[in-house]
This record gives structure tokens, sequence and C-alpha cells, in this order.
């Protein structure tokens, strides 16, 4: 079993007396009695990720937003600041096996930010990222039936939801499906999109859970 501490990565950068970029990166660290070292492969992969994110908010977005707000005369109007923001979900934690993601939240002004999600499963016992097709060893078809299952679920959707997702959905989502885009919840394996990928902003990332695959229903149920 894993059990999960939280760290963070923060600050207010100035132009002037300006605050033009606000960052707040969050992480995790990992202990398991499956494997310490795996546990440690784990956490150092992000903190890795964490410090890169603070090497580009410090390198990349805080220039952006200075060049940004060096046209405003005496901070009128005022200048909405640059944010980045990093969290993270554990979806899963259940005997060596761990699923979360990890979202990113950007503004760089105008209407709205932007988020994009990543996901990853880990075993434990090994440090290894279980993938979408260890769950269906034996098809090699796999990806075409989850993107014609999607599909189905999508014109469900519209019925009731109509102008949900985008018209040729079908096509976008052939085109935009990601086997690596998937995490686990008790419920079964969640197969996500990102912004805008299959569906306007306002539907935000579209999710799909898939009925837990035969065979791995002890996976979802242990302690």
């Amino acid at each position: 079993m894993q059990t999960v501490s939280n760290n963070t990565l923060k600050q207010t950068l100035y132009y002037r007396d300006i605050p033009v970029l606000i960052y707040n990166i969050q992480y995790p660290a990992f202990n398991s009695t499956c494997s310490e070292k795996a546990a440690e492969a784990v956490s150092e992969n992000y903190a890795a990720l964490a410090r890169s994110k603070e090497e580009y908010c410090k390198a990349v977005l805080y220039p952006q937003a200075v060049e940004s707000a060096r046209y405003i005369q005496s901070n009128y109007p005022p200048f909405h600041s640059y944010e980045f923001d990093m969290t993270y979900n554990i979806t899963l934690n259940m005997g060596c096996l761990t699923s979360l993601y990890t979202e990113q939240y950007s503004y760089m002004g105008g209407a709205h930010g932007s988020t994009v999600r990543q996901s990853d499963t880990w075993d434990f016992t090994t440090g290894n990222m279980v993938q979408l097709g260890d769950f269906y060893p034996h098809d090699r078809l796999f990806k075409e039936k989850i993107q014609r299952w999607i599909e189905q679920q999508v014109s469900i959707r519209l019925k009731t939801e109509p102008a949900t997702y985008f018209d040729d959905y079908a096509k976008l989502v052939q085109n935009t499906f990601n086997p690596d885009s998937f995490y686990l919840s008790p419920g079964g394996v969640v197969i996500y999109f990102q912004q805008y990928d299959i569906a306007p902003y306002a539907t935000g990332l579209p999710e799909f859970v898939l009925p837990v695959p035969p065979g791995f229903e002890p996976l979802f149920t242990r302690k």
C-alpha cells in the first residue's frame, strides 16, 4: 500500500511593484510497503516534473508576463496576473497499484485559462507504469473498440445534452484518442480527452468510464 505526502513549489514574481506571475505547483511523494526503491523512483519522477514546471514559469512565462505588463502605466488598468497551477488527484490507491492525474492550469490574459491533464498508473512492485493495453492483453483491436464505444456514448449524451460535443465528434474521437490518456477509478478505467479535442470549452475535459476489463475485477476491489 502507498501513502502519499504533498509537496509545494510556489512564488509570486513581480515586475516593479506589479505581481505579474503567480505559480503554485503541487506534487506527490510516495512511501510504499511494496517497494521503497520503486516509491523513491516514482517520487523523484514527480519532483523532477515540478522542478521543470517551476523553471518554465521563471524562464518562459515570467518574461512574457513582464512584456505584457511593461506597457501598462502605473498599473492602470490593473494588470491581470499570469497564473500557473499544477495539482494532482489520486484516483485509485489499492494494494501495490496507484493511479493519478495531474492538471496544469495556465492563465495568460483573455477570457479564461486552459487546462492540460496528464495521467499515470504505477505498479509499485516494480516501479513501472501500467499501460492501457495491459488490460486487454489478447485483443489487438482494443483501441478501435474503445473508440467505437466512446462514439456511442457521445451519441447517447447528445440526446439529453445537445451541443455539448462537436458535430464531427466521431472523426475527432479517432484523431485525438490517446491510449495514455486514462486513469483508474474504483468504477473502472476512465478515458479522457483534452479541452477542445472533441467538445467545446464549456464541456471541460470529457470522461468516459469503461467497464472493468474481464479478469481484472480483483484489482479494483482489494485493499
